[in-house]
């Protein structure tokens, strides 16, 4: 397959239900609402609640701040998360989803799953886009679903399950030739399924040790060859507070630092817990490049 094979996905819109298009032509904010009790940072849980309020809150916020999507999961990817049903995952996620959806009709949302049956009961509740950990690996039927529904869909790079990734960071050839060869052949088994508006994301902490992750931060505007949008999800993760001896609590200056890096090798989507100052990096950056412009 040459460069230009690779490339069959030339936009940086991608088109959403309803005929509405999501722009990331400039970078954009990807605000994080994890309807689960054990996810790794505890701020970011939204806890069970019949009339939803604390979580159409924090939605609220993060679209008054300029989150462009918010990403709603109800399964924890955390390395060694319980492992749930899809009947729980659907019990957590479908009636948060629906209150969100009727109190923000404009919202752009996202559901960060890697079963088809949640995607396609998600899709139905209101769901704009689907964002799978596994790559369509955890379940055989998620790339035809995607291509069913017509969403956008995030393809990130993992390896096993959250409960043995940790274990699987073994890379003979090199961490970023595996993710040129795994997104080369995902993304064409994705054009096979009918899939037209793809993100990639290369999956920081997930089957990467931290000397990887690092290593992927600096070299992410290689994957730009494939031209799609390139989301980087780092917030808060543990390669930036466990060196530091800090805790998730602590990393909101880490997660600034990383992000401004990622925006500066080409990153066009930002997956954060933490909304107005993802917003503000991206202004500043965007700022530099513009008064420095010829």
């Amino acid at each position: 397959m040459t460069t230009q094979d690779m490339c069959f996905y030339p936009r940086l819109t991608l088109r959403c239900p309803g005929g509405r298009v999501l722009d990331l032509r400039r970078p954009q904010v990807m605000g994080i609402l994890n309807l689960t009790p054990d996810s790794f940072y505890a701020a970011s849980r939204v806890g069970p609640q019949t009339d939803h309020s604390d979580l159409l809150h924090r939605a609220e916020a993060m679209l008054q701040a300029g989150a462009a999507i918010l990403d709603l999961g109800g399964y924890s990817s955390r390395p060694g998360a319980e492992h749930i049903s899809e009947e729980e995952e659907k019990h957590r996620l479908l009636p948060a989803l629906e209150a969100v959806r009727r109190a923000f009709p404009a919202a752009f949302i996202s559901v960060d799953t890697f079963r088809s049956g949640v995607a396609a009961a998600a899709v139905a509740a209101g769901a704009d886009m689907l964002n799978d950990i596994s790559g369509g690996e955890l379940d055989a039927d998620m790339f035809a679903t995607a291509g069913r529904l017509q969403v956008p869909y995030v393809l990130m790079h993992m390896r096993g399950t959250p409960q043995t990734m940790a274990t699987l960071t073994d890379y003979p050839a090199g961490l970023v030739p595996e993710l040129v060869r795994y997104y080369r052949d995902k993304l064409a088994a994705l054009r096979a399924a009918g899939v037209t508006d793809v993100i990639l994301d290369p999956g920081f902490g997930f089957a990467k040790n931290a000397d990887q992750n690092h290593e992927l931060l600096a070299r992410l505007r290689e994957l730009r060859l494939f031209g799609l949008p390139i989301l980087a999800g780092l917030s808060r993760k543990a390669m930036l507070y466990r060196p530091l001896g800090l805790t998730p609590e602590a990393a909101l200056p880490g997660t600034i630092t990383v992000n401004t890096l990622a925006l500066l090798n080409g990153v066009s989507l930002l997956r954060v817990h933490d909304v107005p100052e993802a917003v503000q990096t991206i202004r500043l950056v965007s700022q530099t490049y513009s008064s420095t412009s010829p």
